[in-house]
């Protein structure tokens, strides 16, 4: 796991933005890594799109915004310049939903692209990852899941349903856009179909 983080963090994927680099990299990095410590017995591995501007930007965790650190406490630490940190509505719904099925610690978060694509010259901002930026961030995502070995992988929207051909088990719809109902409702059918604990899949 540490080479994984160490590599994260030296990846320059397109002209994304590399949160684990620079300044509050090392914070961000020591997020993940403890997100990462907490959740070693996961069963499943749930993959979005991309880091956000309001969410990994600035936690170092895919779908957890600073609020959601400021509930979990130390050893979460922000690093944005907002007193109240930023939120991130899908991964407020995400986290929502977990907690709803008692899966916070059996679901592993992560993004295709781990790194924050967004507009030019607009830092704060999001956009689609080019299709080398997804093929560079599928790397990543190939070695956590041959270090966590889990029983499921779910993609998160469509995006991470085509990157991940013959690595996702199963796809849900992306809870943004009004896609929270059919969000929750996927994610918790698929959960209640194997237990933590159950064989895993190669």
């Amino acid at each position: 796991m540490e080479l994984l983080l160490e590599r994260l963090a030296g990846a320059r994927i397109g002209s994304t933005h590399n949160q684990y680099r620079g300044p509050g990299g090392d914070v961000r990095l020591a997020n993940l890594a403890a997100y990462l410590e907490q959740r070693t017995a996961a069963d499943v591995v749930a993959i979005g799109e991309a880091a956000g501007y309001q969410g990994a930007r600035w936690s170092g965790i895919a779908f957890t915004s600073e609020r959601d650190l400021a509930r979990w406490g130390p050893p979460y630490r922000p690093t944005s310049p907002r007193r109240e940190g930023y939120s991130e509505p899908s991964g407020t719904i995400v986290h929502a939903t977990l907690e709803a099925l008692g899966a916070e610690f059996r679901v592993v978060l992560w993004n295709v692209v781990p790194t924050h694509p967004h507009r030019p010259d607009s830092p704060l901002s999001n956009r689609r990852p080019t299709a080398s930026e997804i093929a560079e961030g599928v790397i990543h995502a190939d070695r956590l899941l041959a270090l966590l070995r889990p029983r499921l992988v779910v993609a998160v929207g469509r995006i991470a349903e085509a990157a991940l051909a013959g690595r996702a088990s199963a796809a849900v719809r992306h809870p943004s856009h009004g896609g929270a109902v059919l969000f929750r409702t996927g994610l918790g059918e698929l959960l209640s179909r194997g237990q933590p604990g159950a064989t895993r899949q190669e």
